[in-house]
């Protein structure tokens, strides 16, 4: 019997790696056919937010050890399988090794990254003149980067992107241009996740069942996407409406900045004069909480569902189709574009907030599922309803959090109450 069966010939495992897609692979899996709004001429672009994920990265120290114990535990099995003259043993497999070898630190952004948040920021220069067509100054265009390397380096291959041909500085003509970030132990705008001990104790408590959740998929790689997405759900994502109400500092930096930007453009101020863009660039634990805050990947009876503070149902199992997969919702180099719109001859608002979600319009199930939203609503409608809470309240191990889990309800599928649950696989 062999012991692999083969896949068909258009599948493509780069597209079912959860968050850990590439970027290039992510937008093209997208199974949006979200029409987007006709945005009037008259409509001009007077700021833009930018919360983005950094680029794809080298596996982590932890990671690397994974996969070494996985290429020696591979040499056994195959010198099993040998032993019992068995067939179809896929030539690729026959003295595999880790590609990291010899690697004793990881997590830092390689090349592909690199490209991939340099060309990002070409992209958005491209689509967005008006937005940066002033010269470069930092409190035009603050950039900002968790104290992470790999965040704080997407952060300059970002902007090298952004500011290229704009400066002096060797062949490429680049100019030098800042990046700051806060402490790891106080920044709850970018790492809030890091800094919320409620959260930390409830991943705490969740993660163990996560082990178990994957064991029973490990032989069909749609399966084991899934349930890469539903640890995603869970422990990052709608499962838990800390996981995302931690980000309030973020969404209030987000609508200050729009707020600044509004009076800036009644005052008459020129543009040059006042903030145009505020770029972020961080990690799937903050782009992801940020989504959700803004009612992405959802429709409209599930959105009502989050104002009431009702949890979500889970992502559904294949092969029936769903909205959250987090190759889509949080790749490497995942980002959120919030732009604000002047558009002075409407009768009805002045100011609208377009949703980018990798670049592509994006519907809001709390505007009407239109990714072409006024301000007033966004602000009011999406916005408000999270800005309630305070971050220190939420977070403060003082406070009651719930910490009740959707786990239970996964391992059920898989673990009946009248059968006996398999041991921890091992790699």
């Amino acid at each position: 019997m062999p012991v692999f069966s083969n896949a068909e010939e258009n599948f493509d495992v780069r597209r079912h790696l959860s968050t850990a897609t590439s970027y290039h692979i992510a937008k093209d899996i997208s199974e949006n056919s979200f029409v987007p709004s006709n945005i009037p001429d008259q409509c001009t672009p007077i700021h833009l937010n930018l919360v983005a994920r950094h680029g794809t990265r080298a596996p982590t120290k932890k990671k690397l050890k994974e996969l070494e114990a996985l290429a020696t535990r591979l040499e056994v099995l195959l010198e099993n399988i040998r032993e019992q003259k068995s067939t179809g043993i896929p030539t690729w497999l026959s003295g595999w090794k880790s590609p990291w070898t010899g690697k004793h630190k990881g997590g830092e952004l390689i090349s592909i990254g690199e490209n991939e948040l340099y060309e990002l920021g070409i992209r958005t220069r491209e689509k967005f003149p008006d937005l940066f067509k002033v010269d470069y100054h930092p409190d035009i265009y603050p950039i900002k980067a968790t104290q992470v390397s790999r965040a704080s380096a997407s952060a300059v291959a970002f902007g090298m992107g952004l500011f290229s041909d704009r400066g002096n500085l060797g062949p490429g003509r680049h100019r030098a241009f800042a990046v700051t970030s806060e402490s790891r132990a106080s920044d709850i705008m970018l790492r809030f996740h890091d800094c919320c001990q409620n959260y930390k104790a409830f991943r705490k408590n969740q993660e163990p069942s996560v082990d178990k959740l994957k064991e029973p998929v490990l032989n069909e790689v749609s399966l084991l996407e899934w349930a890469d997405d539903l640890e995603v759900f869970v422990l990052k994502g709608y499962g838990n409406s800390l996981n995302y109400r931690m980000g309030v500092p973020l969404l209030e930096d987000v609508i200050q900045s729009m707020e600044q930007a509004i009076k800036a453009k009644e005052d008459g101020l020129v543009p040059g004069s006042y903030e145009m863009a505020r770029l972020r660039f961080a990690h799937a634990e903050t782009l992801l909480p940020f989504s959700c805050l803004i009612g992405l990947f959802l429709d409209r009876p599930e959105f009502e569902q989050i104002l009431r503070e009702q949890p979500l149902e889970l992502p559904l199992k294949p092969p029936q189709k769903r909205i959250w997969r987090g190759s889509l919702v949080a790749p490497f180099a995942g980002n959120n574009m919030l732009v604000l719109y002047s558009c002075p001859a409407n009768n009805s608002s002045k100011y609208f907030v377009q949703v980018l979600h990798n670049e592509s319009p994006t519907p809001l199930a709390g505007c009407g599922n239109s990714d072409f939203c006024p301000f007033e609503v966004f602000k009011e409608r999406i916005a408000a309803p999270h800005l309630k809470h305070d971050y220190h309240a939420l977070c403060s191990m003082e406070t009651e959090q719930s910490t009740t889990s959707k786990f239970s309800q996964i391992l059920s599928w898989f673990f009946p109450a009248d059968s006996k649950q398999p041991r921890n696989a091992e790699l």
